[in-house]
C-alpha cells in the first residue's frame, strides 16, 4: 500500500494520476527522491500543478524535507497554489521570485536543495509573444543564475525544460524526430524568442555539465495536455476545453491539417521525473509517439467527449485569426521519436489521446470548469 501525505485533493482524476506517475518510477528513481529538498521555478504553471501535487501527495512516503516553490505570477495568480500551500505550510515554502532579477541565494533553504526543476518560462505562443524578452531572459539569464549558484553544490538532479520547438519545422524525412536532429528554426520571427532561447538554454546546460560535472537532464516536451492546464492558457487543448465548457463552437484557426501527437500529463510528468533522476547529462524527447492527429481530428475527440461529459452541443468551425502572424513559423507536423527515452529511461507512455481528453474534461467537470 502506498502511503501519502494527509493533504490530498478530492478530485478522483488527479488522485489516480498521482498513483500512475508513482507506480511507473523504479525503486532506484524513488530512492533519489527520498529525503530530498526540492526547488522548483515557475511552480504556478501547468507542469507545476502536477509536480507540486505529486510531491505533496507522496511527501510522507518519500520523506521529502522541503519544497521551495518560486513563482513570479506574471500571468496571474492561482487559487490552487495558495490552497496547496495553506494545506502544507510546513512542507511548501512559496516565494514570489523573478528568476531574471532575483538572487536564489537570498531564498531561505535554497542552498540545501539537492533537486532543482527549472520551469520558469512562458510556453503559450500567445503569451510569450506578449512577453518576448522576459521569455528569453527566463530561459537564458534565469537559467544561468541558477547554474552559477548550484555549480558547486551536491545535486541529485537538475532538470531544464527545453521544448520540441527547438526542432522548428522538421523536414519530412526527420519525422518522427530524434534528439540528434539539429532543427529547421527561424532565428527571427514571432516564435524565435521561445525557440532560440530554449536552444541556447540547452547549450548552457551542456557547458555547465561539462565543466562542473552537474547531473543536468534536458527534457524536450511534445504537446502536453490534461488537468492543470488552465482553460485560459490559449494553447489548443485549453482552447477546445474552454469552448466545450462554455458551449461555443470548436474554432480552428487554420485549415485543420497540421498534425501533432499529444501526451497526457501523467505520462509526461513520469517522463520528466525519469529525466531528472537519470543522474547524468543527457537530453530526451518526452511525449507520445502515436497517433499523429490533425488539428481537426483532435477537435473531433473534444466534440465527442464533450457531448458525453458536458452535454456539449457545439460544432467544429474554421475561422481566420485576427492575428496576421498567428500561423507564421507554426510547424506543420510534430511527432517525436521516443526510442531513446524508452531504452535508457524505461519511459513508457500509455494514456491514449481519447482517454486523456476524457480525463481532462472529467477533471474540469468536477471543478465546474476551474482549477481547485
Amino acid at each position: 500500500m502506498i502511503q501519502t501525505s494527509q493533504a490530498k485533493t478530492d478530485n478522483r482524476i488527479l488522485q489516480e494520476d498521482m498513483v500512475a506517475i508513482y507506480e511507473k518510477l523504479t525503486a532506484q528513481e524513488l530512492d533519489k527522491l527520498r529525503d530530498s529538498t526540492i526547488l522548483l521555478t515557475g511552480c504556478g504553471g501547468f507542469l507545476g500543478y502536477y509536480f507540486l501535487h505529486f510531491f505533496t501527495h507522496f511527501a510522507e512516503e518519500l520523506q521529502i524535507k522541503r519544497i521551495i516553490a518560486l513563482e513570479n505570477f506574471l500571468t496571474g495568480t492561482k487559487d490552487w497554489l495558495d490552497n496547496l500551500v495553506d494545506q502544507n505550510p510546513d512542507l511548501i515554502k512559496l516565494h514570489e521570485f523573478n528568476v531574471i532579477t532575483d538572487s536564489v541565494e537570498d531564498v531561505p533553504g535554497a542552498a540545501e536543495a539537492d533537486i532543482v526543476i527549472h520551469m520558469a518560462s512562458i510556453a503559450s505562443p500567445t503569451f510569450y509573444r506578449i512577453y518576448p524578452i522576459e521569455t528569453v531572459d527566463a530561459n537564458i539569464t534565469g537559467l544561468r543564475r541558477l547554474l552559477d549558484f548550484y555549480a558547486d553544490k551536491e545535486l541529485r538532479g537538475f532538470l531544464f525544460f527545453s521544448s520540441s520547438e527547438i526542432y522548428g519545422d522538421p523536414f519530412p524525412e526527420f519525422i518522427p524526430t530524434k534528439e540528434d536532429y539539429r532543427g529547421n528554426v527561424a532565428s527571427i520571427g514571432p516564435r524565435a524568442c521561445y525557440d532560440e532561447a530554449k536552444r541556447f538554454g540547452e547549450t548552457l546546460c551542456y557547458l555547465f555539465a561539462q565543466k562542473y560535472n552537474m547531473p543536468i537532464g534536458i527534457a524536450r516536451p511534445f504537446n502536453n495536455y490534461g488537468p492543470g492546464m488552465n482553460i485560459n492558457d490559449k494553447r489548443l487543448p485549453a482552447d477546445f476545453a474552454k469552448a466545450v465548457i462554455e458551449g461555443r463552437d470548436l474554432e480552428i484557426l487554420s485549415d485543420g491539417t497540421p498534425t501533432r501527437t499529444f501526451c497526457y500529463i501523467s505520462d509526461a510528468i513520469n517522463g520528466y521525473l525519469k529525466v531528472l533522476l537519470h543522474g547524468q547529462f543527457d537530453v530526451f524527447n518526452i511525449g507520445m509517439d502515436r497517433p499523429e492527429l490533425s488539428v481537426k481530428e483532435f477537435a473531433e475527440i473534444f466534440n465527442k467527449e464533450g457531448k458525453e461529459i458536458f452535454d456539449y452541443q457545439g460544432k467544429i468551425s474554421f475561422q481566420t485569426s485576427t492575428d496576421k502572424e498567428y500561423l507564421t513559423d507554426n510547424p506543420n507536423r510534430r511527432c517525436p521519436d521516443i526510442s531513446k527515452a524508452k531504452e535508457i529511461l524505461q519511459y513508457n507512455p500509455t494514456v491514449l489521446v481519447q482517454d486523456g481528453i476524457k480525463r481532462y474534461l472529467e477533471f474540469l467537470h468536477i471543478f465546474n470548469g476551474k482549477l481547485s
